[in-house]
């Protein structure tokens, strides 16, 4: 199987759906959801701010690699994800797409606004996604600690695991897709939080990365 390198994305052209079945999750199948997901989400944002317009211009690099490229960092037999901040779905709906029933995980995203919760909605119901909204924020949810949580451009990650909080247990692994100003929200977490930090280059773009974090807990307070 071929295997994604980080690279510069600047002098790229977009990137095509098909180039895309070299990663692991995506089948022909999945590529056709996502691509009635693309559609739904170009439809959606001439009447809500959903992504940025430009990302549009290569959307499949942007969006969907971007999210898929957590899949196989996923920690074996994950049966449910908690996305935070879902907004346009990414990455959690794209988790939900991938594979099969049987691989691909469930996933509840977690979203505030009821504007974007409406779009997820529909997104779901037009691809068959296993995943369900819950239109909250993080931070007001039941205590209930989780297997698996991701997020992306939700906040800088100090204030990412306060919303997250409810969420986080002994073994709960984050998995948050970060860009280049990564090095100071790690300094600046450190400081309230103790975590065992996994970084990982990212596949979409030469400046972000994800972060894998394990054994999560706040620090004591002097």
């Amino acid at each position: 199987m071929k295997r994604f390198e980080p690279i510069s994305t600047e002098t790229l052209p977009p990137l095509s759906p098909q180039s895309l079945l070299d990663h692991p999750g995506i089948t022909p199948e999945v590529i056709g959801k996502l691509t009635i997901y693309l559609d739904l989400l170009q439809e959606w944002r001439e009447r809500i701010n959903l992504v940025g317009r430009s990302t549009l211009l290569d959307p499949w690099r942007r969006h969907i690699l971007d999210s898929a490229q957590i899949f196989p960092l996923l920690p074996s037999a994950t049966e449910t994800v908690f996305d935070v901040g879902s907004g346009a779905g990414f990455p959690g709906l794209v988790l939900a797409l991938m594979e099969d029933a049987t691989t691909r995980p469930y996933v509840k995203l977690i979203e505030s606004d009821a504007r974007k919760c409406g779009f997820l909605r529909q997104v779901i119901a037009k691809t068959g996604a296993r995943a369900s909204v819950i239109n909250v924020r993080a931070e007001q949810m039941v205590s209930h600690p989780a297997a698996v949580i991701t997020a992306r451009a939700v906040a800088p990650l100090a204030r990412l695991l306060d919303f997250s909080a409810p969420l986080l247990g002994k073994q709960t692994v984050c998995l948050f897709l970060k860009g280049a100003k990564v090095e100071d929200e790690l300094t600046d977490a450190a400081r309230t939080w103790h975590m065992h930090i996994t970084r990982v280059a990212s596949l979409s773009g030469p400046t972000g990365s994800v972060l894998k974090l394990q054994g999560i807990a706040r620090r004591a307070r002097c």
